[in-house]
């Protein structure tokens, strides 16, 4: 049977609104240091990439996205999972200026990857949390890694350090900077997948890449 999206009713719309407004309020409040290794933003591609991060970044990312993020370019789309949990974040990042596919590797993969493919060929960057929606904490995800050798685009690492922060009891110990805290976001170097020729190879990329993002861990 055919799976779909969790779809949001005009109260859960309302609240996604009012949430975004205080996010906002939050986010004005932050010290952010944006770092820029991979000149993304200095020196924006003319071609897509994949942004990759750990789940418990999100707001963070969020932050420096609305601040820096290149105008011009044909915006970011966040992969949220099918369930209702997906949908709030879906409608939040709808109201923060990024747009959302629906789907994860439990609920609607295959969908959910030929409708990134699709956007990656209108031109649209994407933003990817691989450890995500359930986990297991910075357990770097298959589709990451498919999704990068499959549309041939790099993918560019975020990495966030926190000053003060609150850590929730969640499987992710998702982090909210408390207001006027310091934070710093790294775009780091682009990484470009090669394609491989079996499962083994296809493992060592994973895991490179896993590798890279656990760096930027604290």
């Amino acid at each position: 049977m055919k799976s779909h999206p969790a779809t949001p009713t005009l109260a859960q719309r309302i609240a996604a609104h009012a949430g975004a407004c205080l996010l906002r309020a939050l986010f004005a409040t932050w010290r952010l240091r944006i770092q820029d290794p991979s000149g993304f933003l200095s020196h924006p591609p003319n071609s897509p990439v994949v942004f990759s991060f750990w789940h418990n970044r999100i707001l963070a990312v969020t932050a420096a996205f609305l601040r820096s993020y290149p105008a011009g370019r044909n915006g970011v789309l966040v992969l949220t999972s099918a369930s209702r949990d997906g949908m709030w974040l879906g409608e939040l990042v709808g109201r923060l200026g990024m747009g959302a596919v629906r789907g994860s590797s439990s609920r609607r993969g295959a969908t959910a990857m030929r409708e990134l493919m699709e956007k990656v060929a209108a031109g649209h960057d994407i933003a990817i949390t691989p450890d995500g929606p359930r986990g297991p904490r910075y357990n770097l995800g298959a589709g990451l890694v498919y999704l990068a050798q499959k549309a041939a685009i790099p993918v560019i690492p975020i990495h966030v350090r926190f000053g003060r922060r609150l850590r929730l009891r969640t499987w992710d110990e998702f982090s909210i900077p408390l207001p006027f805290s310091q934070i710093e976001v790294t775009l780091d170097a682009p990484r470009h997948i090669p394609p491989t020729a079996n499962e083994t190879a296809f493992e060592v990329e994973r895991i490179n890449l896993e590798s890279v993002l656990r760096g930027g861990v604290d």
